[in-house]
């Protein structure tokens, strides 16, 4: 399929240089009906160098991330950490605590049930056995919503799309062992191990080998209230059991429940209740703590591996630093808008973010926007130190081994974040050429499909696309 040219008031700017072919050259070897939006421009130049559909709105994926790497960067700074209290208004006396013992959460995507355990044992270590009060859980840093609009009902339940709530305790994902019945048409029985405060019902059935159930029968789960699951469909009998993993859908809960077995096993009780506390509240006396690792550590995994949990927490919270609210979904998207253009200049025009992570179908970004961002990056990364952290070429991350790329030979040439979505496969960052020069390109491709029969080698014409086109913009930039 051959895409429309886009005329423009530039003699260049529908070709990789004056020597080089048109952008169709390239989409030709795309899926029919594949929409592309493409941008190069070398860093510092006032106009591009290849223009394709840079003003189309698209969706951004993982590209998103960048944005909020940036954002981040310049409002919450480097050395900003995610901490998580035991604290109390009561006071000590002897073996007991006076008063609730309150766990104040703080969105921290990056704790673990380690860390409470040593908080825990901490609290232990001051002599307390007792305490006279309630086991407060505090998650009043953000509010609404733990799921952003946009996000696909059908990823709910997938660890890359857990809720990134206030109370995160391992990544809030927990893994069970799916075991087919030694007779076919019984259940089959799920294993989960003892120290995931979870609960999961079986309603699978075991088809026999061969069957022509098979086909149409999947497994589905369904979450309920307290950690509770309920695990439908079939599955073919197997000598092994199948490894899974689900999203915990309430962070708040699980987290009091692992807090309350670690109090348990440090010989800690206390004779209230558990509750969940949402309204702000003053601070109290820190009895123990523990923080994570600053945020230019986090943002470097961030990008590195496409993280959609810390993505999502820095974006909450950039709305609750910058305007001393709870952190919600549309306060992170207020701000990341105020902070790029005061602080970088940057207009965000229509472009829509209603997430951190870009998980959200609703997000929307021309490739003219995300070069803004991209420039700005580049222009200042002594300070930002951003690039270092997006994923290189055939070396690490999500471009590790992606094979267009490769087949281009520019493998360390290349810094960028990947976006991967449904029919989506973006690239947004920075190549140094062949002469030593420094570009920044966005591609947004999507509506990328293949018939049925193509899905084993569906990636082909992307790796053929990606591979004559960047292997161009290195030689002609």
């Amino acid at each position: 399929m051959r895409f429309p040219r886009i005329v423009t008031s530039l003699a260049c700017a529908m070709a990789l240089q004056a020597q080089a072919a048109p952008v169709e050259d390239y989409t030709q070897y795309l899926p029919d009906g594949a929409n592309l939006a493409l941008m190069v421009q070398k860093i510092g130049a006032s106009a591009p160098s290849v223009e394709y559909h840079s003003q189309q709105m698209a969706l951004p994926a993982s590209t998103m991330k960048v944005i909020t790497a940036l954002a981040a960067m310049l409002q919450l700074g480097p050395d900003y950490r995610f901490h998580t209290q035991l604290e109390s208004k009561g006071s000590v006396s002897g073996n007991t605590l006076n008063g609730d013992l309150v766990a104040r959460f703080g969105g921290d995507p990056t704790l673990t049930r380690q860390d409470l355990r040593n908080m825990v044992a901490s609290l232990r270590k001051q002599g307390v056995e007792h305490i006279a009060g309630n086991l407060v859980i505090d998650t009043s840093v953000f509010a609404s919503h733990d799921k952003a609009p946009g996000w696909p009902w059908n990823d709910m339940t997938q660890c890359f799309s857990a809720p990134p709530g206030a109370a995160i305790v391992d990544r809030n994902c927990f893994s069970v062992s799916l075991y087919s019945a030694p007779k076919a048409g019984d259940k089959a029985f799920i294993r989960v191990a003892s120290w995931y405060p979870v609960t999961m019902f079986s309603e699978v059935r075991t088809l026999a080998k061969g069957s022509p159930d098979a086909q149409y029968c999947e497994l589905d789960v369904v979450p309920g209230e307290l950690s509770r699951f309920t695990l439908t469909g079939c599955l073919t009998q197997r000598a092994e059991p199948l490894p899974l993993a689900f999203a915990i859908q309430d962070g708040a809960s699980y987290a009091g429940a692992i807090l309350k077995a670690e109090l348990k096993s440090a010989g800690i009780d206390y004779s209230g209740s558990l509750l969940r506390q949402t309204q702000a509240t003053p601070p109290a006396t820190v009895l123990a703590e523990t923080q994570s690792a600053p945020l230019s550590a986090l943002l470097k995994i961030m990008l590195k591996k496409s993280d959609n949990m810390i993505a999502d927490t820095v974006f909450r919270t950039i709305g609750h630093e910058r305007f001393g609210v709870p952190g919600t979904w549309r306060a992170g998207s207020d701000a990341v808008r105020q902070i790029l253009r005061q602080k970088a200049g940057i207009d965000m025009g229509n472009s829509i973010q209603v997430d951190g992570s870009g998980l959200s179908r609703h997000d929307l970004i021309s490739p003219a926007t995300m070069m803004q961002v991209l420039q700005y990056i580049a222009q200042n990364d002594q300070q930002l130190n951003i690039i270092a952290m997006l994923p290189l070429a055939g070396y690490d991350g999500t471009l590790r081994y992606r094979g267009g790329l490769h087949e281009a030979g520019v493998d360390g040439k290349v810094s960028a974040k990947t976006g991967s979505l449904q029919g989506v496969y973006n690239l947004a960052g920075f190549m140094t050429t062949a002469n030593g020069q420094r570009v920044a390109f966005v591609q947004f491709l999507s509506g990328y499909a293949v018939p049925p029969e193509d899905q084993r080698q569906r990636r082909i014409p992307l790796v053929r696309f990606e591979s004559r086109l960047y292997k161009d913009v290195y030689r002609n930039n």
